[in-house]
């Protein structure tokens, strides 16, 4: 039997990639908002982390976070690992009708190479803020698609270091939601396209951005959409109909352009924003008699 990995003196397993204690997270986050990852893993590749997650021991959390872009991390920081894949996962490249995308690359870079390589089918993408991986993760869509329609497989590093590529079906694909289990980490994952003209998919995509930058708060501190639709409504509608819009709870506030947005309007804290999402879903409750359901991902402990 091989003996156990040297642990360093972090108490971490060791890894070619970087490790950073009391990590700042509020420097990439959308919000710019919430405390600490007590560690911050940078994996070197994907047998770097499968490596560093099979010797890690099973009482550690791990968290995979992207670009932070429908995120709220808690004012008393993430306990445990928090995985954020560098650049080198960022790839993207086109095989016939078929896009690969390392899952630290942009929704736009692989509706982009589509678009480059004429394939219809993915321009929804230009929509999404986040990256592959948190976009499998959540089976994020826009535009009246979602990944669910497209995707072909994920590869996935489970959290004891397994590395398995998993069809669109094993995921569970639900509404922003799939089975992929705490702690497993998207490393990349194959869209399918379908040929198409390109005059007519760059419009599409142009329309896309266009639309976004009409009706969301895109040049604010933000989180993206903050609650999901609840089936037959839409989740802005109802915010909107109980008085929300423009509400403000410190130094958060609901989107006045957008009402499914909320805001750090620039000395914001994590509490401040939750608290305000909360009081909006009360709102709506009692309005509406419909509760709605987050969206984001709230992480972290409260200070």
């Amino acid at each position: 039997m091989n003996a156990a990995p040297r642990l360093d003196d972090s108490g971490l397993p060791p890894l070619r990639g970087s490790v950073t204690a009391h990590a700042s997270l509020a420097d990439f986050i959308w919000f710019r908002t919430g405390g600490a990852a007590q560690w911050l893993v940078r994996p070197a590749d994907v047998d770097d982390l499968a490596g560093f997650l099979a010797a890690l021991p099973d009482d550690v959390a791990v968290l995979p976070v992207g670009v932070g872009s429908n995120l709220i991390v808690r004012d008393g920081g993430v306990a445990g690992v928090v995985v954020r894949l560098p650049k080198s996962f960022a790839g993207v490249s086109v095989d016939g009708d078929v896009v690969c995308a390392g899952a630290a690359a942009m929704g736009i870079s692989v509706a982009s190479a589509a678009r480059d390589a004429s394939l219809a089918g993915l321009e929804f993408l230009r929509g999404i803020p986040g990256t592959v991986g948190g976009a499998v993760r959540m089976n994020a869509g826009a535009y009246g698609r979602e990944v669910g329609d497209c995707l072909i497989d994920a590869e996935v590093v489970h959290r004891d270091g397994r590395v398995e590529t998993l069809d669109a079906a094993a995921l569970g694909f639900s509404y922003r939601h799939s089975a992929l289990e705490d702690g497993a980490v998207v490393v990349s994952a194959r869209f399918r396209a379908t040929p198409g003209d390109k005059t007519a998919i760059t419009a599409e995509m142009e329309r896309i951005a266009a639309e976004r930058e009409a009706s969301q708060p895109l040049r604010s501190r933000t989180g993206g959409s903050t609650f999901k639709n609840p089936p037959g409504e839409k989740a802005w509608a109802l915010v909107d109909a109980a008085g929300c819009r423009g509400l403000r709870i410190g130094g958060a506030q609901v989107s006045e352009k957008h009402t499914n947005f909320l805001l750090n309007t620039g000395n914001a804290s994590s509490a401040d924003i939750e608290a305000l999402g909360e009081e909006v879903r009360a709102r709506v409750k009692a309005q509406s008699g419909i509760e709605l359901e987050w969206e984001i991902q709230r992480v972290g402990t409260v200070q």
